[in-house]
């Protein structure tokens, strides 16, 4: 039997029909003769619909309506009305009933309407704990997932978060470089705002108005006193997302500023300290860019006082399966679907995937699914399911998991596995597994 269905008729041969037809359809239904019977059954969470007759000994349909709409405005009242009650029942409508059936009426028809109901009440239900669910989480994105690369950055934030030290993330992009930042700001507990800039978007000619404002009358078209980003983020954080993107010129205008802790906006002589966490991220090694003379070596190690890796979603794949479902959960939300099912192997082949995205690809193709676009995925060479992929795949977790188990001793970690230390070492590097700074071969 599917969801349940109430129904409130005081007259015996009619309970017995209706629940007759419904039972035929998969249906569940509770009968009551009054609606005093039926009002405990009645609530917020209630997953079902009520079916009443308008004239009921006592009170009638319309005051359960009425009662009913007053514990929940979406819950589906179906209303079942005589001839000379059709004007009641379009009154209904319009006070929040969901349908109405005028007897005699068939049998199909009484199962389309709650069939309908149902399947609408289903979905309010869903959306209501979705939203619960989303709205009991603090207002940061959460970093999910429980791979050990994933508890590692985790305990890095815990670690760095409160120091206010200055920080550099890297990662691919996607990776979720920003969401690290957010938490890193709320970890510092400082009241100030958190303001994130892309690099890459801000054009040269305006980059010292924009991250450091204007005075009126500084230049041409600068009509009214402007503050910039990092006035802006006084008490609080400065994100400069794809630093790697700023020309040389600008590196060094910047660089002044995080030397000094001070700026002065343009057109004007007054000294402004810089009362801000400076946050900056990269999708590339900086390092290298400062070899290939692209990016400047002492602006790298102003603002990579502490620098964090961000791993790829290829490196935490055991996450994709909690990542996926919130990101469903969230589209359906948004989007006001119900949640779609998917199986064990597409899971596993999700998981396959190279994820050149990583997260922010793993959450539009989530978004797709819940729109029932399709599966527009990359591929791995078209066997992303072949019994060597999987075998691949089930090692690198298995022995990721061996290693944050072990707290990172290779030794350990090898004589757990039952393999000599020199293969786990090469199947390490091979699977391309980044050993943390505090991992050794316990020799």
């Amino acid at each position: 039997m599917s969801q349940p269905v109430l129904l409130i008729d005081d007259e015996p041969s009619i309970r017995l029909a209706i629940t007759q037809t419904l039972g035929l359809a998969g249906i569940g239904v509770t009968t009551f003769a009054t609606m005093e019977e039926s009002l405990s059954y009645v609530h917020v969470d209630f997953r079902g619909v009520v079916i009443t007759d308008v004239r009921l000994p006592g009170r009638s349909g319309l005051e359960l309506l009425g009662t009913i709409m007053q514990v929940d405005r979406e819950l589906p009242v179906v209303l079942l009305t005589g001839h000379g009650d059709v004007g009641m029942a379009v009154d209904a409508m319009r006070a929040g009933a969901y349908d109405f059936l005028e007897k005699p009426y068939r049998a199909e028809d009484l199962v389309a309407v709650v069939q309908r109901g149902l399947e609408k009440r289903r979905l309010v239900v869903e959306n209501r704990r979705l939203r619960r669910a989303i709205a009991s989480t603090a207002p940061v994105p959460p970093l999910l997932g429980e791979d050990p690369a994933t508890v590692q950055l985790r305990h890095f934030i815990a670690s760095i978060g409160a120091s206010g030290a200055d920080v550099l993330l890297v990662g691919e992009t996607g990776t979720g470089k920003e969401v690290v930042a957010r938490h890193l700001h709320a970890a510092d507990g400082r009241s100030g705002p958190f303001v994130a800039i892309n690099c890459a978007a801000v054009p040269e000619t305006l980059f010292e108005s924009e991250m450091f404002g204007h005075e009126a009358g500084a230049f041409s078209g600068a009509i009214k006193r402007r503050i910039g980003k990092f006035e802006l983020a006084r008490g609080g954080s400065v994100f400069l997302d794809e630093v790697e993107s700023l020309p040389l010129t600008m590196q060094a205008k910047l660089l002044r500023v995080l030397q000094e802790r001070t700026m002065e906006r343009i057109g004007g002589n007054e000294s402004i300290v810089l009362d801000c966490r400076v946050i900056a991220a990269s999708k590339v090694d900086l390092l290298d860019e400062s070899r290939a003379q692209r990016f400047r070596e002492d602006l790298y190690y102003r603002i990579a006082t502490v620098t964090a890796r961000i791993p790829s979603l290829r490196e935490r794949s055991s996450d994709i399966p909690l990542l996926f479902a919130r990101f469903v959960q969230d589209a359906c939300i948004r989007y006001g679907r119900r949640i779609p099912d998917w199986t064990a192997a597409q899971m596993a082949s999700w998981q396959a995937q190279p994820w050149r995205g990583n997260v922010r690809e793993l959450k539009a193709f989530a978004e797709r699914h819940v729109l029932g676009i399709g599966e527009v995925l990359p591929t791995v060479a078209g066997d992303a399911l072949s019994l060597p992929r999987q075998v691949d795949i089930f090692e690198r977790r298995l022995i990721r998991e061996s290693l944050g188990r072990c707290g990172g001793n290779v030794a350990l970690a090898s004589e757990r596995l039952g393999i000599p230390r020199k293969t786990l070492y090469d199947k390490i590097k091979r699977h391309g597994i980044v050993m943390q700074d505090d991992e050794s071969d316990g020799s």
